[in-house]
């Protein structure tokens, strides 16, 4: 069964479990345990997508058995196997377009790299340069006030979504760490 995700991207679960060890009505549960991990994600906080899931085997007591159960043992299942499987975070990379004039494409240029940006080209466009880059969401988050402050206000820029691409490893660790240190923190 393949599951459109609402965040995007998607859940394959396979059930492949044989001889009866788990009854077919706890399927559902399952894939909802399932599904609840991936949304409070198990890394980050964040979403988790583009995964596939194979039930192959479990237990049944036939009294104690039910729903919540299975969701339960899902969530945690999924966490750790998701865990061990060498994971990789992607962020959202933005097209940027800044127009600059010339006398102040070096600094712009110089603060870009120092925010993780891809220079992609650069153009002359009515007495101003062109520059045209990639960048991660992140590192937007004060760049219309950098780039004011470095050109007087004489600089203007656009963006646009590009698409997802992963997020180097030391950042990754440095997520992972702090997200960790703040469900330590919640549970105190």
């Amino acid at each position: 069964e393949e599951v459109s995700l609402p965040w995007g991207g998607k859940l394959v679960f396979l059930n492949s479990v044989v001889g009866g060890a788990i009854d077919a009505r706890f399927m559902p549960a399952i894939l909802k345990g399932v599904m609840d991990c991936m949304e409070h994600g198990p890394l980050t906080g964040s979403y988790a997508r583009d995964v596939r899931v194979i039930v192959y085997d479990g237990k049944m007591h036939p009294v104690d058995s039910n729903e919540l159960s299975f969701m339960l043992a899902a969530r945690h299942a999924f966490s750790d196997a998701f865990k061990q499987a060498g994971p990789k975070i992607l962020e959202p990379i933005y097209d940027l377009e800044v127009y600059v004039p010339a006398d102040f494409m070096g600094d712009v240029m110089s603060d870009l790299q120092g925010r993780r940006a891809l220079i992609m080209g650069m153009d002359s466009e009515a007495g101003y340069q062109k520059l045209s880059a990639k960048i991660p969401l992140k590192e937007l988050a004060s760049y219309s006030i950098s780039l004011s402050s470095l050109t007087g206000g004489r600089a203007s820029f656009t963006t646009k979504f590009a698409s997802y691409e992963l997020v180097p490893s030391d950042i990754q660790s440095k997520l992972i760490a702090d997200h960790e240190a703040e469900l330590e923190k919640d549970a105190e």
